[in-house]
């Protein structure tokens, strides 16, 4: 799980850099939990390359592509943040 920071190099770093780090490690699954659009996405390692299993906002439950039944209502972790 990866929390995103606010400034364009951070956020550059944890949704680019560190998706394609995550990737040539062999990571199976892997969520971006973002503050600032209040979305969580969860990605799915295929072919080397991470695909979107879904992209989750407040009012939903985010899923995992891995472990079945796994969610987390997502209005939840933001009421947390505040």
């Amino acid at each position: 799980m990866e929390v995103v920071r606010g400034s364009p190099a951070d956020r550059d770093r944890d949704l680019v850099r560190k998706r394609r780090d995550y990737a040539l490690a062999g990571i199976p699954e892997y969520w971006i939990v973002d503050p600032q659009d209040e979305v969580i996405i969860v990605l799915r390692l295929k072919d080397n390359d991470y695909i979107e299993h879904g992209r989750f906002s407040a009012g939903g439950l985010a899923t995992s592509a891995l472990l079945t039944g796994f969610t987390v209502p997502v209005a939840e972790v933001w009421a947390a943040a505040k």
